[in-house]
């Protein structure tokens, strides 16, 4: 066993693990060993020698007055033949070593050795991606379980659920994506790494990449609304007055926000000015249509967020409604407002009912 002092050495100088915490959790595990191999009931414990490795195994008794059982306790007459100093309710230890223990010894160390270096690298891997979570990184797509998907980022694997998954995205073996650290949890067969391809800040942090003015603060991503794989719309500012946000981001030719519809497969980005004022959002996020005016709706709906009615020209409604509704589905996200979006015709025959409409209390 004087390899095992050696091994253990070399770890606590490599991987930090303690030697002397070791040598317990091996005493622990050999004691359950010698239980188990020798089919004992005793009460033992074990010592290995920390310089020469030896292992001895001591049987501990209650010295009392009648012996009840021989196993778990000796006779005080017996104890005194041993050190005349002893009393009853001392513990005596008898050592018990086995000549054959020395093999099982060994194999139980391993085991325990195994087990802790295992542990201990559960513990770098899980202390390392705990402090990346809301980052993006790199990785390898490596396989599937089921309809998850196995990524490899480096000295760990990720988890990319079925429901971070891009509706239509390939994911191919030996693929190389950008994903979004969603989270790592702890298990009991080790960390749990939860990346995204879906959430909207993968889309944030992939223009903070691309785009130094993001990196320095001097542009601010105010809100995102994406709807994964089809469409985002991200409304920007800017911290100085000589610096178009939107032009940063776009980038020359760009090259910018083209770098970032590339990672994500095609996805299609709107970058819009931000504005604190609601009327003036909206009609920057239901871009490219034009609107003719935003105003606080007449009939509100209840709830937290403010009703707007948005009326657009008359050729503009089905643009600015979008294909099944998507691009008002996301200026209502950016804005937080609920967003009713009418023609000019039809808002001009909802104005003549609703001044026209019989007054009752309830109305």
């Amino acid at each position: 066993m004087s390899e095992l002092v050696d091994a253990l050495e070399e770890l606590e100088k490599e991987r930090g693990l303690s030697k002397e915490i070791l040598l317990e959790a091996i005493e622990a595990a050999i004691v359950s060993a010698y239980k188990r191999n020798y089919n004992s009931a005793q009460n033992v414990r074990v010592q290995i020698n920390s310089t020469s490795g030896e292992v001895h195994v001591y049987a501990r008794k209650l010295v009392v007055e009648e012996i009840e059982d021989p196993r778990l306790e000796i006779s005080i007459e017996e104890a005194q033949k041993l050190d005349p100093r002893y009393e009853e309710d001392d513990i005596v230890e008898l050592e018990i070593t086995p000549r054959d223990f020395g093999r099982i010894a060994a194999q139980t160390a391993k085991q325990v050795v195994v087990q802790r270096i295992r542990e201990a690298e559960r513990g770098i891997v899980y202390d390392e991606f705990s402090q990346r979570v809301d980052e993006v990184l790199t990785g390898i797509v490596r396989r599937k379980e089921g309809r998850s998907i196995i990524v490899d980022i480096g000295n760990a694997e990720a988890l990319l659920p079925p429901s971070e998954q891009m509706n239509g995205e390939n994911y191919q073996f030996g693929t190389r994506l950008k994903f979004y650290m969603l989270e790592v949890k702890k298990t009991p067969k080790g960390p749990q790494i939860i990346v995204s391809r879906t959430h909207p800040t993968l889309v944030k942090r992939l223009f903070e990449l691309e785009t130094p003015e993001i990196q320095e603060g001097i542009v601010i991503i105010r809100e995102i609304a994406r709807e994964a794989g089809k469409r985002t719309k991200i409304a920007v500012a800017s911290t100085r007055d000589n610096v178009d946000p939107v032009g940063a981001c776009v980038g020359a030719r760009g090259v910018r926000v083209q770098a970032v519809v590339s990672e994500l497969r095609g996805e299609k980005i709107d970058i819009i000015p931000w504005d604190d004022d609601p009327a003036k959002l909206i009609a920057n996020a239901l871009s490219p249509a034009k609107v003719s005016r935003v105003t606080p709706h007449p009939l509100e709906r209840g709830g937290d967020e403010q009703d707007m009615l948005v009326i657009v020209p008359d050729d503009q409604l089905s643009l600015a409604i979008g294909r099944e509704g998507q691009n008002a589905r996301l200026a209502s996200k950016l804005s937080g407002c609920k967003i009713d979006i009418k023609s000019d015709s039809q808002a001009e025959e909802f104005f003549r009912e609703l001044i026209v409409a019989p007054a009752s209390e309830e109305e």
